[in-house]
């Protein structure tokens, strides 16, 4: 197991980028980060706008690797730009896709199928800067499944890619 850390998480109950970029981003919270999330077993983070929604159950957590966030763009560059939810650092998350991964920190493990690629759109070069979406081409990060219940929390983790992963009944 190798050792990474949370350094963001962000929880949105509205979604936030919906219309044209040009328009710009609806109106929400300044402050969705939180310290710790709450993860249900094919549902998704407890609060988020995709938890439980059976068109987003394949890809209802997004994670990104903190060394892929373009900050030659914009220096504070963080997770309510690019509307992900977990962000690692450590890892190269975006070459995880058809994986298994495990994340076991202080409240225990919690296990993700990483699905497909969140492909970064137009709406980066609005939220983040203009070029940040051809800066995050294949590195914008990962869409998952969360396949147990658990809590991640910010700090220090261990972090595993497994063959398989007993499912929580």
């Amino acid at each position: 197991m190798t050792e990474v850390e949370i350094v963001e998480l962000l929880v949105s109950a509205s979604h936030r980028l919906a219309g044209r970029p040009a328009d710009g981003p609806a109106d929400g919270p300044q402050d969705e980060s939180t310290h710790a999330v709450q993860v249900r077993r094919g549902l998704g983070l407890v609060g988020d706008r995709y938890y439980g929604r059976p068109a987003h159950r394949d890809a209802s957590v997004t994670f990104m690797a903190a060394e892929h966030l373009p900050r030659h763009i914009d220096p504070a560059v963080g997770l309510r730009h690019t509307r992900r939810n977990i962000l690692l650092r450590g890892v190269d998350i975006d070459s995880c896709v058809g994986s298994t991964i495990v994340l076991d920190g202080p409240a225990g493990p919690v296990a993700f199928a990483v699905n497909r690629p969140a492909r970064p759109c137009a709406w980066m070069d609005v939220t983040v800067g203009p070029g940040a979406q051809r800066a995050l081409r294949g590195k914008g990060g990962v869409r998952c499944t969360p396949l147990s219940d658990g809590v991640l929390v910010l700090g220090r983790t261990g972090f595993s890619v497994v063959d398989t992963y007993p499912l929580q009944g």
